[in-house]
């Protein structure tokens, strides 16, 4: 089974490219949470595991992470796509 572990700087709109956001500013939120992306994993139809003491490799403070599983036939860009869509829904 592929999993894909998903951080919560990929979202943020604080962040820049080189500080690890891996979608456009008009899809990032301010300061994901896990709890925040491990639903809209949800909503996209996979499964999700926080993993609350994770820290990405480009930051210094632990925010975690979540794991996505059953992701054999998406490529990890649309999946952190699809999730950013999502988190854009559920803040509204």
């Amino acid at each position: 089974m592929v999993e894909n572990v998903v951080y919560p700087a990929y979202f943020d709109a604080e962040l820049s490219r080189s500080e690890g956001r891996r979608v456009p500013t008009d899809l990032a939120v301010e300061a994901p949470t896990v709890d925040e992306i491990a639903k809209a994993v949800q909503q996209v139809g996979y499964d999700a595991v926080v993993e609350r003491d994770a820290t990405y490799s480009r930051e210094f403070e632990a925010r975690g992470s979540v794991v996505v599983k059953g992701t054999e036939d998406t490529a990890k860009n649309d999946l952190v796509q699809a999730i950013a869509a999502y988190l854009g829904v559920l803040r509204e």
